[in-house]
C-alpha cells in the first residue's frame, strides 16, 4: 500500500472515531453547541479527505479505462460537483 493510501485510510479512521464520538454525545444528551461543533469537525474532515481523494486518485479517475473519455470526464464532474456541493 502507498504512503498517500495510508494517510486516507489513517484520515478515515479518525473521522470514524469522531463519528463514534458524535453517537456518544448525542445518547448522553450533550448540549445542542457541542453536538454541532462535533458535527462541524467531521464535516470539515470529510471534506478534506474528499480533497485529499480526489488530488491524489486524479489521474486514475480520469484515464485510465479504455472507455468513452468524454463520458468519464462527466462522470467525474458531476461527482465532483456532487463533492463540493456539500458546503
Amino acid at each position: 500500500m502507498n504512503t498517500e493510501k495510508k494517510k486516507i485510510i489513517a484520515r478515515l479512521k479518525r473521522i470514524e472515531g469522531q463519528v463514534r464520538g458524535l453517537q456518544r454525545l448525542i445518547e448522553a444528551d450533550a448540549p445542542c453547541v457541542d453536538v454541532l461543533t462535533q458535527v462541524s469537525a467531521v464535516t470539515a474532515a470529510m471534506k478534506k479527505t474528499g480533497g485529499a481523494i480526489i488530488s491524489t486518485n486524479m489521474k486514475t479517475c480520469l484515464g485510465e479505462s479504455s472507455g468513452d473519455k468524454e463520458k468519464e470526464q462527466d462522470e467525474f464532474y458531476n461527482a465532483l460537483s456532487r463533492f463540493i456541493d456539500l458546503s
